[in-house]
């Protein structure tokens, strides 16, 4: 069966059911009697197998179908779930999410999953749950089953084969030498000292793994051989560094098949099918009606980037038709003019929809990523997320991902106390911390927020004088977010010492250039003992947008119209004083006011003409400013265009674009001008 066609539908509905088992589970940590939520992971689990299996990868059918056994044992009232039943299942559900990348970066998907199969069918069995990281090291001719080994169907039939033409099947743990440098060729060499007495048919660690030396000291493998478990312990030892080899035999293979527990890969894919078949049968039966209106197909990403691209070019004719238009009395030609503008921008919107998508599936993966850094740090943390409907565009959503692990690595690490450190500090045990997502303007927020200890001024000013960053005299006139924003320097660590989750002067750095090359910034506002607040910008990448075209002196600028509130008429009189800066009163709330002509240094005229300004309200947040400008032009759509590399950043800038009459127009960055 040829399979390519479906692999984007296989690899798009994979990661949508293991994010579906992936929730669930989580809330079934917190309601462990709630069975409906067992029989939802089920069902996910279940189609996931049964497309794997189709589409040919074993390793994932086989894991996903000893998830299931699990699963139904719990719906069926024969298994508690428990807290540690709970970490095999996510760590399954890591091993899915890692064979499903492989596969979409071309890769065969295969892992090997062999031991952690091997603690699920424990736990079908009702033994204990040990732990992934141990590893069976059996004493010289001790008898190893290989049930226990968890070999799959296909490694058990060569080792039967095997047995019937007289060779024997070894359970062998090589140990190197403590001060061995060169892992990998070492155990190379104990491959190749092996090669003419027999095959290895599988490894732990994998072989590319041992290949890269990506293991401790020790690793094992089941070898098939004609000679004596002695005889093949002498060969191994001849390999220098060697310090210990250990040998097992390996029985009762015909034990290991029960056709009760094991499915071959075909009947899993059989049975799967029929599952399915019968499922959307029955389903169908009950929602013709609703699913008779929903069909939707799949576009390749870069289609709508190419259909867009070209749009935009539609967009800029169409400004000039409309400059043309104004400019020939024909009533036919404004109006079908006017018909195409009205047209062309319901084309727009549909288009840059198909671009957007919620950042939820940004912060879906963070939940579990808590719960583990929480157990691992011994804190207690809770994860509040608001705004997960938030939309950007697909290619930011792709980027920000990692950026985002770093920052609440580096919260849940750094800001957030142990327990009892926030219990001497007056604080609740619990820690908070809150990720929210919101739009301002033709941008969107995202801030990472923690109730911790905040950022350390003292240690982080000595740090970066130390690190030649400022000078002392320096450090005495910056406020404590311009301080703390020096953590974000390269090779950058305050930490007492190096741990698994942050501390190594590395991440920060490359979080801050990771989100500037998106045409981002990231900011910080830190109180001792307070918290922290990690605040990043980015662009929508909207490459059309809806301005208010403003002049000021002889330029002409374009306001963002989702950042303006309102335009208003101010009179000179009205215009206040506070603080030594300009404010005036909107609507019983005094906002501050700035010139764009002083901000972009233009050339005012000497006397101001009237006692009238022009004033646009913008917004970010909840926070409000005044822009002063010359005169109001108008509404347009224009077409965003990037300042490109020469220039760089210029303040309270996003980029430009092309007027209908060929004139370059800076579009402004209101965020920038809002404190």
């Amino acid at each position: 069966m040829e399979t390519d066609q479906y692999l984007e539908v296989f690899l798009d509905e994979s990661r949508e059911h293991l994010q579906a088992v992936n929730d669930n589970i989580l809330e079934l940590e917190k309601q462990p009697e709630d069975l409906n939520l067992v029989n939802e992971i089920f069902r996910s689990a279940h189609t996931l197998k049964g497309m794997a299996a189709t589409m040919g990868y074993e390793d994932i059918a086989s894991l996903t179908h000893k998830m299931e056994n699990v699963l139904d044992l719990m719906r069926n009232h024969k298994l508690k779930v428990s807290t540690e039943i709970i970490d095999v299942i996510f760590l399954a559900i890591e091993y899915l999410e890692d064979m499903v990348n492989s596969i979409s970066e071309g890769n065969d998907g295969k892992k090997d999953v062999s031991g952690l199969v091997q603690r699920l069918d424990q736990i079908e069995k009702g033994n204990p749950v040990q732990d992934s990281t141990e590893t069976r090291i059996d004493a010289q001719d001790q008898v190893v089953n290989s049930d226990d080994l968890g070999l799959d169907e296909f490694q058990i039939t060569i080792v039967e084969q095997a047995k019937e033409q007289g060779f024997f099947p070894f359970q062998i743990t090589v140990e190197l030498t403590d001060d061995c440098i060169l892992k990998g060729a070492r155990a190379y060499m104990v491959f190749e000292a092996l090669e003419d007495y027999g095959e290895v048919i599988r490894t732990n660690p994998s072989v590319e793994e041992i290949e890269e030396g990506d293991f401790a000291q020790s690793f094992s493998m089941i070898f098939l051989s004609g000679k004596e478990s002695t005889e093949i312990k002498t060969i191994i030892e001849k390999v220098s560094e060697v310090k210990q080899v250990q040998i097992g035999n390996l029985v009762t293979i015909s034990n290991a098949i029960n056709p009760a527990e094991h499915e071959s890969v075909e009947n899993i894919a059989e049975t799967a099918a029929k599952d399915e078949t019968a499922a959307t049968t029955e389903q169908s039966s009950q929602t013709s009606v609703k699913s008779s209106g929903s069909k939707t197909i799949r576009v390749n990403l870069e289609k709508i980037d190419d259909l867009l691209n070209l749009f935009e070019e539609v967009v800029i004719d169409r400004s000039r038709l409309e400059v043309i238009a104004e400019n020939i009395s024909s009533h036919d030609l404004t109006e079908t003019v006017e018909h195409m503008s009205r047209v062309s921008t319901d084309m727009q919107s549909l288009i840059l929809a198909m671009r957007m998508v919620p950042i939820e599936q940004v912060f879906n993966r963070f939940p579990r990523m808590i719960r583990g850094l929480a157990r691992d740090l011994n804190k207690q943390i809770s994860l509040e997320i608001y705004g997960a409907d938030t939309e950007l565009d697909r290619t930011v959503i792709d980027e920000i991902g990692d950026p985002l692990v770093h920052l609440i690595r580096n919260s849940v690490d750094h800001g957030i106390e142990l327990p009892e450190v926030r219990q001497q500090s007056g604080k609740p045990a619990e820690g908070r911390l809150i990720l929210r997502a919101f739009h301002s303007g033709n941008h969107v927020f995202i801030e990472i927020e923690d109730d911790g200890a905040g950022i350390n001024r003292e240690k982080v000013q000595e740090k970066a004088i130390e690190n030649g960053i400022i000078s002392r005299d320096e450090a005495e006139v910056l406020t404590d977010d311009q301080i703390a924003g020096f953590i974000m320097s390269s090779g950058f660590s305050t930490a007492d010492k190096v741990s698994d989750i942050s501390g190594r002067g590395v991440g920060l750095d490359v979080v801050k250039n990771k989100i500037e090359s998106l045409g981002g910034q990231i900011s910080i506002e830190t109180k001792a003992g307070k918290g922290s607040i990690f605040s990043i910008q980015l662009p929508l990448t909207l490459s059309i947008i809806a301005t208010l075209l403003v002049k000021v002196q002889k330029e002409t600028y374009a306001v963002p119209l989702s950042s303006i509130i309102e335009t208003v008429i101010l009179n000179k009189e009205q215009i206040m004083y506070a603080h030594g800066k300009k404010v005036m009163d909107f609507r019983g709330k005094v906002v501050p006011i700035v010139s764009l002509a002083a901000v972009f240094d233009i050339p005012e005229a000497e006397v101001h003409e009237g006692n009238e300004y022009s004033v646009i309200i913008v917004k970010k947040g909840d926070k409000l400013t005044g822009l002063i400008v010359d005169s109001f032009i108008g509404q347009k759509e224009v077409v965003l265009k990037s300042l490109g590399n020469y220039l760089g950043d210029v303040f309270a800038i996003s980029g430009a674009t092309i007027l209908g009459d060929g004139e370059v127009a800076l579009i402004i960055d209101p965020n920038a001008l809002i404190k």
